[in-house]
């Protein structure tokens, strides 16, 4: 029969490690779900799981997953905003490409 403290002691050691994986995708600047499917693919941790630990995380750090949340907020509009220029740019130069050559 297993002996329930060993048992408990590998699932704190299971979840520390989980605690410490997400800490690495943060530092990755991840979304929450980026970080599942990243941990799922490359450490074989259930989404659920890395979900789990990762709500516990927010609960505990409020102020920090509310800052963290409006950076990658701000960080997706901006990246946003960049490629609707680029893509701006790309279609005026598409367009007049052949209009400039036609006063040269």
């Amino acid at each position: 029969m297993a002996d329930s403290s060993s048992s408990s002691s590998s699932s704190s050691s299971y979840i520390h490690m989980v605690h410490r994986l997400i800490e690495e995708c943060l530092v990755f600047k991840m979304s929450k779900e980026e970080c599942m499917e990243a941990l799922s693919k490359h450490a074989n941790i259930k989404p659920v799981i890395t979900s789990t630990v990762w709500n516990e995380l927010e609960k505990e750090n409020k102020e920090f997953f509310e800052a963290y949340t409006r950076g990658s907020h701000e960080r997706a509009t901006e990246i946003e905003k960049r490629q609707r220029i680029q893509r701006s740019l790309h279609a005026y130069i598409r367009d007049n490409n052949g209009n400039d050559q036609l006063h040269h």
